[in-house]
């Protein structure tokens, strides 16, 4: 796992701008902290910042080899699961092997197949190839999306990086944000290759984006297709417990201390339970860490979302699988920490307003980063499998819209007031959201003899696993690579995704319940408490010291009444909520307290130009 970076320019030449490229390369240091390297020629710089995963001493990156034509140089971020078949296959066809990393087999791949190699890799990645034989850029991204990876497009080239930092970092691009990109940011739908950033675009996931001296050309590679599902429930169930056990054994391969994420759910519990299974067969013992918070226990209030703590089963899957267990137990003065809110937009490069739940998260994985360097989460089984409740809300399956986002006013609050009036008005954040959603559908294909129901629900998968899964992939991947962690996500294998995505959704329930295909293919390793436990999100902090936190910042913005967060933000608004008593802090003013404070720090960290 690494940050990379780069630049094509076919007018100037780029060996006299080595230090933008470090400058650049620099800003990958978090998700690379053992190496770095540069690697620069005419008109191409390629930037790398190595997080040594597999061959300690020789994935260095950027990977070149020379031929006839010239050079081919990569830069590489990811893991492809399945590198050692191909490189069994490479060797078959001659290819010479100097190192033991994933990375120089994806760049022989390359040189025999071309683009075509993306098709061939299962893993998680984003890379970028330089081919001096025909002097073109080829930036290539995983099927999933589960590493982010951005481009900008100049007059004569392309920058490119892991995240927006590496691209701002480059003189040339402008950090400016339109209310195109403000929509964006608020209206929780992640549109694909939107990247917040005016000009700067995400390499969309299982697309292949070319640069050459012709222009910039895309094309997908992989999409989730609709096909016939012609198993029956027994042979679908164990054929889901098959898959699971390659996956998991698979992504177990590192070359450093690895553990998994435990929430006491069923994902991450049978994720695992499995883990736990394969390394007792080598006499290893799989560690494992969950968070929690001081005095949840004394403050947890079952709600509609969260009807029961996770510790209590956590430690149910612990002792039964024999894991080497370990509760991070956060305290409110951390999670409200404008340092640690500075850490989490940095990680970001834009105001999620996720609050304590960005903040837990990236200060588990602080804790987990002094143990081990690699993570297994149960991260995306939801999606696959049909774990939320909006899957099972007679309201959000009949909707014309985001199923995620029917309800999401009565649970969640309605927090649009708290912008001013000239920015309410021009959000339309209706229409935005609606033109969104009937993009997104307009390219799902209906199965033959598929009922009206199950065409929804079809539907309703597809937009899970290609728009809601992505917000969460890029929050995970963000927080974890911030420190230096490694976080898999098994769920996402794209074998495991196309074939439940095509199982009927009477056999994904066929027990009456959420996840039914998950549960039976894993009851045999898991605790029956497990087992019958109701989906519950990942936790938020229920203590009042946690808002009365960020009442006091609230008020300390408010004491710098020319800063440009209020050319967004409501004064008027944002002293309402600072002013009430803190047993009466609504869901909807906390969460507009947190969007207010990191919008706030984040105008303050970036600078940015909006032009709304």
């Amino acid at each position: 796992m690494c940050g990379i970076t780069g630049w094509i320019s076919f007018d100037r030449d780029l060996r006299s701008e080595q230090s933008t490229v470090d400058s650049m390369t620099e800003t990958m240091k978090c998700r690379g902290p053992d190496a770095r390297g540069t690697w620069v020629v005419e008109h191409a710089a390629l930037g790398h910042r190595r997080l040594a995963i597999i061959d300690l001493p020789g994935g260095n990156q950027p990977m070149s080899v020379d031929t006839a034509g010239g050079p081919i140089a990569m830069v590489y971020s990811g893991e492809a699961y399945n590198f050692g078949e191909l490189r069994r296959e490479l060797r078959g066809r001659g290819h010479v092997f100097v190192t033991d990393s994933d990375t120089e087999v994806v760049l022989h791949g390359y040189l025999e197949w071309g683009e075509a190699v993306a098709q061939r890799l299962n893993g998680m990645y984003a890379f970028a190839v330089w081919d001096s034989r025909v002097d073109t850029l080829v930036m290539i991204r995983d099927r999933m999306g589960i590493k982010p990876f951005y481009y900008y497009q100049t007059p004569d080239g392309v920058l490119f990086g892991s995240e927006p930092k590496a691209i701002l970092a480059n003189p040339i691009s402008e950090s400016t944000v339109t209310m195109d990109g403000i929509r964006e940011l608020l209206a929780f739908v992640k549109t694909p290759g939107h990247a917040v950033w005016d000009g700067m675009r995400e390499v969309e996931p299982g697309t292949v984006v070319t640069v050459s001296r012709a222009g910039l050309r895309t094309h997908r590679y992989w999409t989730l297709h609709t096909r016939p599902h012609t198993d029956d429930q027994d042979t679908t169930v164990a054929h889901v417990r098959e898959l699971l056990d390659d996956i998991v054994r698979r992504q177990l391969v590192a070359d450093v201390p690895r553990c998994t994420l435990l929430s006491g759910g069923l994902d991450s519990s049978a994720m695992t339970a499995i883990a736990a299974q394969q390394l007792a067969e080598v006499d290893e013992t799989v560690r494992t860490f969950s968070v929690d918070f001081v005095g949840q226990a004394e403050h947890f209030v079952a709600d509609e979302l969260r009807g029961t703590p996770d510790t209590p089963y956590v430690h149910d899957v612990a002792r039964r699988s024999r894991t080497a267990h370990e509760d991070i137990v956060l305290d409110n003065d951390a999670l409200a920490d404008p340092a640690v809110r500075a850490k989490v937009i940095r990680a970001r490069d834009l105001p999620a307003g996720l609050g304590d739940m960005d903040a837990s998260l990236y200060l588990l994985f602080t804790a987990i980063r002094g143990l081990s360097t690699v993570a297994l989460s149960g991260e995306s089984a939801d999606e696959v499998f049909g774990g939320y409740k909006q899957f099972f809300d007679p309201d959000a399956q009949k909707a014309d819209t985001f199923p995620w986002l029917v309800h999401h006013v009565e649970r969640f609050g309605d927090d649009s007031d708290i912008f001013t009036p000239e920015v309410t008005a021009a959000l339309n954040l209706d229409v935005y959201v609606q033109d969104s959603y009937d993009s997104a559908v307009s390219g799902i294909d209906r199965l033959g003899g598929e009922s009206d129901f199950e065409w929804r629900m079809r539907k309703i998968c597809y937009l899970h696993l290609t728009r809601f899964v992505r917000v969460l992939l890029d929050r995970k991947d963000r927080m974890s690579m911030a420190v230096g962690l490694e976080v898999r996500v098994p769920f996402c294998d794209h074998r495991l995704v196309e074939y439940v995505y095509n199982t009927p959704w009477s056999m994904k329930t066929f027990d009456g319940r959420e996840k039914s295909l998950l549960r039976a293919a894993t009851r045999d390793v898991l605790p029956q408490s497990v087992i019958e436990r109701v989906k519950s999100p990942y936790p938020s902090t229920q203590d009042p010291k946690y808002a009365v936190a960020l009442q006091q910042q609230g008020k300390e913005l408010l004491g710098q009444s020319g800063h440009p967060v209020f050319g967004l933000i409501s004064p008027g608004w944002l002293t309402r909520a600072v002013s009430v008593d803190t047993p009466q802090v609504t869901q909807v003013s906390r969460r507009g307290l947190e969007r207010t404070l990191d919008l706030a720090m984040w105008m303050d960290m970036y600078n940015p130009t909006i032009r709304l």
